[in-house]
């Protein structure tokens, strides 16, 4: 953990609350009269519940604002929700989804400025400064993670070195050769690239890495402490999506205990998933992003399906915004087997707590004969799969029990060979659910 507290913007991230509070007021309402009179989309859905931009007159009324949900911008592809002609779009990103059209997130110049002021107050928020050379491991293209990274590290003026994904072991001789002392990546490649080194005779004290800024997929505390202990640098957990911004919607401080909502340019609620009504403070549920600050793209009550919880006891940081857990799954992502609601995050904490297997897994779910059956399978570490199939027998069992002790329900475990399940350079693909493929 830093001792020193950096920020970037420290009037922006120490607001007193009031003052806060009448600041988002204010964006609120410019963006739903934004909305409401640039986005055919908003104007319709407004009508249809009988109000107009003028009811809101406090940030209570957010709650009269219907939701909108995925489909709604796919529906409206490309340009269908963009508020702003074609002339003043300069850039356009998209979500890497893999069913039906992508998620088009186009960005005026004044988007792009809100864009790097997220990114450089999340990196400066791991102790980020012009003396880091960060080393952007997240691909370049239409996803937001590349570029997002790219310019925000170039705003705070560290060294940035835009490698992208893939060449591990080039990428790990450049880490020794330009002196890397940040990584930007996703959980599991921050895990190949740990992989790799180890690989080819490098260990941590071999480089200069001291901090980690790792997201775009759901990763847990155990795999956190993994990624530390192999890398020997200080992670931090960030949280953005596509259709907001990008990165940098939320970031952890050097605290460690939760990530900080950049609150001034997004508005969050935490609904019940199934009745969509709002939550109490610190009860778990749906996060709900609202965007005070776009221009190009203006969202209302936005449920992004990831399963939160909202802190708003004060940070001894300093920061005055309220702060998010760890996603603790997604509401769309969640396995119902034999009608028990399992999130694969369940699954991957305790097989990061078995010292005898690799943090490489894959959840199967299938239907025989009208019942459902999970099977996970993970890698064994070298060490312990050489031991023979005895051992491995065991270990079986031991995760199999403790899977049942935390879903309530069996699964067939299967512990395989090292390097056995495929690599990805991206987001890990964990979960297949052969179930949907049935007729």
């Amino acid at each position: 953990m830093q001792d020193t507290i950096l920020m970037w913007n420290e009037k922006a991230e120490t607001m007193d609350r009031k003052e806060l509070k009448v600041l988002q007021l204010q964006k609120l309402q410019q963006t739903v009269k934004d909305a409401y009179e640039k986005v055919p989309f908003y104007r319709k859905a407004f009508e249809k519940k009988g109000i107009k931009p003028e009811d809101i007159q406090t940030l209570d009324d957010l709650q009269k604002i219907p939701f909108t949900v995925k489909d709604d911008l796919r529906d409206n592809y490309p340009f269908g929700m963009c508020a702003v002609p074609l002339e003043k779009v300069v850039r356009i990103h998209a979500s890497s989804g893999t069913t039906g059209k992508p998620i088009i997130s186009p960005y005026t110049r004044s988007d792009l400025v809100l864009f790097e002021e997220c990114m450089a107050r999340s990196l400066v928020s791991g102790g980020v400064t012009p003396d880091d050379v960060l080393f952007n491991a997240f691909g370049h293209g239409l996803f937001t993670g590349g570029l997002g990274f790219h310019f925000g590290s170039e705003r705070v003026g560290a060294v940035t070195v835009p490698v992208g994904a893939g060449f591990s072991k080039r990428q790990v001789t450049l880490w020794q050769d330009l002196g890397a002392t940040v990584l930007a990546c996703t959980p599991s490649y921050a895990l190949v690239l740990a992989e790799t080194a180890q690989e080819m005779g490098i260990s941590k004290r071999d480089i200069d890495l001291r901090v980690g800024f790792f997201g775009a997929e759901p990763w847990s505390e155990q795999m956190r402490r993994d990624i530390e202990e192999r890398l020997g640098l200080e992670a931090y957990d960030i949280f953005g999506l596509t259709e907001l911004i990008g990165p940098g919607v939320a970031i952890e401080c050097s605290r460690h205990e939760g990530l900080h909502i950049m609150e001034d340019h997004f508005l969050p609620e935490i609904i019940d998933p199934q009745t969509g009504e709002l939550q109490k403070p610190g009860e778990k549920g749906e996060l709900v992003l609202t965007s005070l600050s776009r221009e190009a793209l203006p969202l209302l009550r936005y449920r992004t399906r990831d399963i939160t919880i909202l802190n708003e006891e004060p940070c001894s940081c300093g920061r005055t915004s309220l702060r998010m857990g760890r996603i603790m799954g997604r509401s769309d992502d969640m396995l119902i087997i034999k009608g028990v609601n399992v999130f694969p995050s369940q699954i991957e904490s305790v097989i990061l707590n078995e010292e005898a297997v690799e943090p490489h897994y894959q959840i199967m779910v299938d239907r025989v004969k009208n019942l459902d059956r999970l099977e996970v399978k993970v890698e064994a570490r070298e060490e312990w799969y050489n031991q023979g199939e005895e051992i491995i027998k065991k270990i079986e069992q031991k995760i199999s029990r403790k899977l049942r002790d935390t879903l309530l329900i069996s699964a067939n475990v299967k512990v395989v060979a090292p390097k056995f399940i495929q690599r990805s350079e991206g987001k890990a693909k964990r979960v297949i659910d052969r179930r949907r493929h049935l007729a």
